[in-house]
């Protein structure tokens, strides 16, 4: 197995243990791991024929995808069809609605005006969850409780959006606590409290 790595992880378990490793840029992930053109070229270099991407960076991008096909690379993963359907957010939310399927009250559309955010809010209800497009791992997921601390959120959520995936699009939606009925077991029960299903968080 081949491992692409970058200056911050040179000395990462993955590199020691891979067959071989291919340094593909500096520390910032805009300058190594999302930078499709150097990861295609690694591994066409290194003959691999085929990419798993893990999770995050360019796991759930569409144009990385098509970039594998065109270069005839197996994606360890969906087609650039279906990963541009589902890998924007908003875009399979837009899907799903149109196909009359249910869908957790939430944005549409990634809105450049912080004062539609607030609108939008105060339609789904505090709190609401500030959630990245293209997002995945809980990178710029931020819970706000309420309006003052909105703006800053939307900020940070768009912020760590756009070093992890290269794409600061992001949309609200709505939150979920849930709770353990019995804390005392390794296995419980959890018993939601709060709204829709939308991730499990710790109390």
């Amino acid at each position: 197995a081949t491992a692409v790595y970058s200056e911050a992880d040179r000395s990462s378990l993955h590199v020691q243990s891979a067959d071989e490793a291919v340094y593909v840029g500096a520390a910032p992930a805009g300058e190594s791991y999302l930078n499709i053109d150097v990861i295609i070229q690694a591994a066409k270099d290194t003959g691999c024929e085929a990419i798993h991407p893990g999770y995050g960076f360019l796991a759930e991008n569409a144009e990385f995808v098509l970039r594998c096909e065109e270069e005839g690379i197996v994606f360890i993963g969906p087609n650039s069809k279906a990963m541009k359907l589902v890998g924007d957010k908003i875009r399979s939310r837009l899907a799903m609605e149109k196909a009359g399927i249910p869908i957790i009250p939430g944005m549409k559309g990634d809105l450049q005006d912080p004062s539609k955010y607030i609108s939008e809010a105060e339609i789904i209800g505090y709190p609401v969850m500030v959630k990245a497009s293209a997002g995945g791992g809980g990178k710029g997921m931020r819970i706000v409780y309420k309006e003052a601390d909105l703006r800053p959120a939307l900020e940070a959520g768009k912020r760590e959006a756009k070093a992890a995936f290269g794409n600061d699009s992001v949309y609200l939606g709505t939150t979920s606590f849930t709770s353990p009925i019995s804390p005392a077991f390794s296995a419980v029960i959890l018993s939601p409290v709060k709204k829709y299903c939308l991730a499990l968080l710790s109390p």
